[in-house]
């Protein structure tokens, strides 16, 4: 296999032109809207503010500090990785196709964060008002929601319905998906935000929302579709797959967790929320799961209350039981456990280990 070369972050001007083929997938859907549907003006023009709001966040380059479009990304630099394994350049249809692959899971994260935001009745979203409490939209970005993820199919359709993979493709999509709305039902289920009941929690219902929910479309799904589109059909190969990047997928939730409430805020980009939102994180399964009696007593009666004494207790409770130890001996070996993974890749089935250790770079001990 040909040495592969590996940047530690995506290059700016692989950036560039995956930010610019965000406007060329717009302008398709809007133009249809107005040429084949027939939509009024008026439509069109809501239409356009939704997708720069909830896809692209804006102009995209005042937005990439709060924008990042890893997941994105992840497909094209997946698939320039495979290319350099196959010995070979990618062409500049293969290259848009993979931009192509890269928003549709952008859009179709924009889908999940619109409904998520109306469920949390969250307020903020990457430094912005959430879609629904933007003036004049509410409860329409129900509807707004199920919008994003058909146009992802109308694009995939128009772009990729002559390759031969093309079902396949589609099929992903739809399962991955659906996988991810089960973990937003166990996680809705698990944690409602009106009624704080800790004896729901526990580390295996963690572990199985942040895989169903995270792990699957934010780590799995970038590589799965690079895979096909570089014509590798063997399943043992999407096994292996997901065998490495479901674990990364939770590593990176975890992070995320711990982040929540001992970053920076001024690092991190936003105060987190997590306890006041009665989240069913890490941090309080783990707390829960080696905290005594009379601390258990201190969690129940102030986990998920919006009131900064409670909030205080819950964190020194976490203090007391050095979770911030326990997350960095979790990191350490969860690093080492994912490295196993990937040093053990079988070549043989055509993906090299750099696909993997390029997520991991992005991913470990990262600060925000």
């Amino acid at each position: 296999m040909p040495k592969i070369t590996v940047p530690l972050k995506t290059p700016p001007e692989v950036i560039a032109a995956f930010e610019a083929s965000y406007h060329v997938l717009a302008k398709e859907l809007l133009d249809e809207l107005a040429n084949t549907y027939k939509m009024p003006k008026e439509g069109v023009e809501r239409m356009r503010a939704m997708l720069d709001h909830n896809v692209c966040g804006g102009m995209l380059r005042d937005a990439l500090a709060i924008r990042k479009m890893n997941r994105g990304l992840a497909v094209v630099d997946t698939m320039l990785i495979l290319a350099q394994a196959q010995g070979r350049t990618l062409t500049q249809e293969e290259l848009f196709r993979a931009h192509v692959a890269g928003w549709a899971i952008e859009w179709l994260q924009a889908s999940f964060l619109v409904a998520d935001d109306i469920m949390d009745q969250s307020h903020t979203r990457r430094g912005k008002p959430c879609w629904f409490r933007v003036e004049d939209v509410g409860l329409s970005a129900v509807n707004d929601a199920l919008i994003l993820e058909a146009h992802l199919f109308k694009f995939i359709k128009t772009h990729f319905r002559a390759q031969p993979y093309y079902a396949d493709l589609v099929d992903l999509l739809h399962e991955v998906a659906y996988l991810t709305e089960l973990g937003q039902l166990i996680d809705m289920l698990t944690a409602p935000e009106e009624k704080v009941d800790l004896t729901r929690f526990s580390l295996d219902r963690h572990s199985y929302i942040v895989i169903h929910k995270t792990a699957y479309y934010s780590f799995y799904l970038s590589v799965a579709m690079a895979l096909l589109m570089a014509g590798i059909t063997d399943d043992r190969a999407f096994q292996q797959a997901k065998a490495i990047l479901l674990p990364m997928g939770e590593y990176f939730q975890v992070q995320d967790d711990y982040l929540d409430a001992f970053a920076d805020p001024a690092v991190l980009g936003k105060i987190g929320t997590d306890i006041e939102d009665n989240k069913c994180s890490w941090l309080i399964n783990s707390a829960l799961a080696k905290c005594s009696p009379a601390q258990r007593a201190v969690l129940e009666a102030n986990y998920g209350r919006k009131d900064a004494k409670c909030i205080a207790a819950v964190k020194q409770v976490y203090r007391d039981l050095e979770l911030e130890r326990a997350f960095h001996e979790y990191e350490a070996a969860s690093y080492q456990r994912i490295h196993a993974l990937i040093d053990g890749t079988d070549l043989s089935l055509g993906v090299p280990k750099e696909v993997y250790v390029s997520f991991m770079n992005k991913v470990y001990k990262r600060s925000k």
